[in-house]
């Protein structure tokens, strides 16, 4: 078993009364919430998991709850609907995702996936700095029995299994040369004043002898990248999972931060050609001056909500395994109490995933780009029922269907752009992902 008797007979106890309103029950819990995710994928269509860079952890399994909205205004409604939600206990954990796109993925490959998308699950497990623990959420007129059997019945999944590998084919949606052309039309724009930045993205289709499963690959992505901020959401057949490095926003009390990331490089094969490339990378005017456009729309932003804004005047800088980025540390005082949905709202998308300023280079990207983001440069994240929690972009990520996976990467074009430069750049970017499927 995943849960201790002695827990799941807290939590029935909790669980008895009425079944004419949403019920919920806290008990804590040793139990490991990726074992849970790893276990649950397979008795389950929706299974989501989350681990934050700040440490937050959970998984949540089913949905007792659901909120949708879409459009321009779809945060702002989330906001509004949230404040007639039922009361559930602090403990409690909801799981947020959404795509890139207002009106959300318009393919088929990303069925089920919406425009925006909140769930208090049936089966949460939680571990972060109030504790460890499992958050059973019953729907009105639900069978508590029924849910309680199925925690009881959830094995553990066993050791962590090698990645299966396969003979693969690959397939570049646009290919290299076609993306790069795109790369310098925008540069063409940029210099003619159209806008400063945009980003654009492209996928790899990588197809496999064996299915893939998001879940298995899960742990082994979080030993690859143990500084980012790993998420895997199943929907039905298909599943989305990554490591981004990079929080779009977290709110905790009244304090908000964000951790933009904009300007990269390869890594070096020697700790000193290493250190190397991040000099530089740290000198470049062009770096600098793409990085200066993601830090300033955001500050510019969040300065609106906030009486207090820290903003270093110059970025650091972050590896992960293949890239480093310039980086900055943004936090403020909020003026008042403000969902974390509005934050999201008022950042997404900002200019390190779409461009600046916003409307003219969201136009240039459904003018060029010609694929289908889907989550891909979204958001996934946790919120409180107090309205405190944290959204990562929904970066360095696949989209697993069966034997077949999708891989996104982009990169942000300014003037000084080279196409060629770019196009390496996502390969790095592509690489972890595309390494893990293909290489033992």
């Amino acid at each position: 078993m995943l849960f201790a008797h002695a827990t799941i007979a807290s939590l029935a106890s909790q669980l008895e009364g009425s079944s004419d309103r949403l019920r919920c029950a806290v008990a804590p819990t040793n139990a490991d919430p990726l074992a849970v995710a790893r276990a649950a994928s397979s008795m389950f269509g929706g299974v989501r998991y989350l681990k934050m860079a700040s440490g937050t952890e959970l998984v949540g399994v089913g949905a007792a709850l659901r909120l949708r909205a879409t459009g321009v205004n779809r945060f702002a409604q989330l906001a509004d609907r949230w404040r007639s939600l039922p009361g559930v206990p602090i403990g409690a954990r909801f799981m947020v995702g959404f795509s890139f796109a207002p009106d959300g993925p318009s393919s088929e490959s990303w069925q089920g996936f919406g425009s925006a998308e909140v769930v208090l699950p049936e089966i949460t497990v939680v571990r972060d700095r109030a504790g460890h623990r499992l958050v059973l959420a019953v729907p009105a007129g639900a069978d508590t029995r029924s849910l309680l059997d199925t925690v009881r019945r959830m094995t553990h999944p066993g050791e962590v299994r090698p990645v299966a590998f396969g003979d693969h084919s690959v397939h570049a949606v646009p290919s290299g040369h076609e993306w790069a052309t795109a790369v310098g039309e925008a540069v063409g724009a940029i210099r003619e004043g159209s806008f400063e930045k945009v980003v654009l993205a492209r996928s790899v289709e990588v197809t496999t002898e064996v299915t893939i499963e998001g879940f298995e690959l899960l742990p082994h992505l979080a030993m690859r990248n143990p500084d980012s901020h790993i998420y895997g959401w199943q929907t039905g057949d298909r599943c989305l999972i990554g490591a981004s490095p990079e929080l779009l926003v977290g709110k905790r009390g009244g304090t908000v931060t964000a951790n933009p990331l904009a300007g990269s490089a390869g890594r070096g094969p020697s700790d000193d050609e290493d250190r190397a490339i991040g000099e530089s990378l740290l000198a470049s005017s062009k770096d600098q001056g793409e990085h200066a456009l993601v830090v300033d729309d955001i500050a510019d932003r969040l300065s609106r909500v906030t009486t207090n804004l820290d903003v270093p005047d110059v970025p650091s800088l972050r590896r992960s395994p293949t890239v480093q980025h310039l980086s900055t540390q943004i936090a403020g005082k909020l003026a008042d109490h403000v969902h974390l949905f509005e934050l999201v709202g008022r950042l997404h998308p900002t200019p390190a995933v779409g461009g600046t300023p916003r409307a003219e280079a969201l136009a240039f990207i459904d003018k060029v780009e010609g694929i289908d983001r889907g989550w891909y440069s979204g958001g996934i994240g946790w919120v409180s029922p107090y309205g405190d929690g944290e959204t990562a972009i929904a970066l360095r990520c696949a989209l697993l269907t069966g034997n077949q996976a999708t891989l996104y990467a982009g990169n942000g074009i300014v003037a000084d752009s080279v196409p060629a430069d770019e196009l390496d750049e996502t390969r790095w970017k592509l690489r972890p992902m595309f390494n893990l499927l293909t290489e033992p």
